[in-house]
């Protein structure tokens, strides 16, 4: 699927992964391709990725928010 991750002031990530794990306010939680169209806010904690070679990218965050359809995932982050 394909994944951007974004700050106010900067990219973090922008390519294709596998899983993409994050600490939604109601939760820890994983979407998948072709996983079921998503909207969550974001708190504190770490989100991972791991991309289609299965090296894994790890970012601090503050909070945020996460949209995913149709394999792609955007994530806006603090």
């Amino acid at each position: 699927m394909k994944v951007k991750v974004t700050k106010p002031d900067a990219s973090l990530y922008d390519g294709e992964a596998k899983l993409v794990q994050l600490p939604g306010t109601g939760g820890l939680f994983e979407v998948l391709n072709n996983h079921a169209p998503i909207i969550s806010s974001l708190k504190q904690g770490t989100l991972r990725i791991i991309d289609n070679e299965g090296k894994e990218h790890t970012f601090d965050i503050r909070g945020g928010v996460a949209k995913g359809q149709q394999n792609d995932l955007l994530i806006l982050v603090q």
